[in-house]
């Protein structure tokens, strides 16, 4: 049984409209997931998570009235690398207040060096900085590149020095309102048909007809002859 269901391509009902394949956009569906699951199940309020993401590592803390809703992650058949998109999104299931066990290794910003998660690190990819700072690269050393590229940022009027304050955005619009939305794409009037209709017998009857006089015509039998032959 599904209990709920998100997927990044529902962000520009919440105001991202690009970008929708990245770490920053995996997080958002990830809280987005959250909150709707504990809004369905009538936990939003007692499980707010963490309002703010500061790329530290957070797990929810159980409340006086319900345990936390506790879920496991499954990777399925991707290669848990360091900073692998799905760690993001799981690091927005666990802000958005979801009990979810899990170690900060594979979040971006943890180093092996180290073995420490690099908080800043974290947070600049959550919101976006890893893009910002590719775009000012591009935009500085290859215009032509930053152009095509960025295309639908430009289109959108989105700059490097924007991308935070519209991920802040959209984690609020998330928060506010996690709800499935309605689709406004209008549904095709006339659905196409990958097999053949179903003939009755009458249908195939004349079918069959049609079939072997098209066939006498090609051999040249006019159904007259072939009645004086009788």
């Amino acid at each position: 049984m599904v209990l709920a269901t998100a997927y990044a391509h529902e962000l520009p009902q919440f105001g991202l409209q690009v970008g929708l394949t990245n770490y920053a956009a995996a997080y958002c569906t990830g809280l987005l997931l959250a909150r709707r699951a504990l809004k369905k199940l009538e936990m939003d309020d007692d499980y707010e998570g963490n309002t703010e993401a500061t790329g530290e590592d957070y797990s929810v803390e159980p409340s006086d009235t319900r345990r936390p809703f506790r879920c496991l992650l499954d990777v399925g058949l991707l290669r848990t690398t360091t900073g692998n998109r799905i760690f993001g999104a799981l690091k927005g299931a666990l802000d958005g207040g979801l009990d979810i066990p899990h170690s900060d290794k594979r979040f971006a910003g943890f180093s092996k060096d180290s073995k420490q998660l690099d908080a800043e690190i974290h947070r600049k990819y959550i919101y976006g900085g890893h893009v910002s700072s590719y775009m000012t690269t591009l935009m500085e050393d290859e215009p032509e590149k930053f152009q095509s590229h960025f295309s639908k940022y430009i289109k959108n009027g989105l700059e490097a020095d924007g991308l935070e304050e519209l991920y802040k955005k959209v984690h609020a619009a998330i928060r506010a309102d996690p709800t499935m939305k309605k689709s406004e794409k209008q549904q095709p009037k006339k659905h196409k048909r990958y097999n053949l209709k179903k003939l009755t017998y009458e249908e195939r009857k004349a079918k069959l007809i049609e079939r072997l006089n098209a066939l006498n015509a090609a051999a040249g039998v006019d159904e007259d002859d072939e009645e004086d032959d009788e």
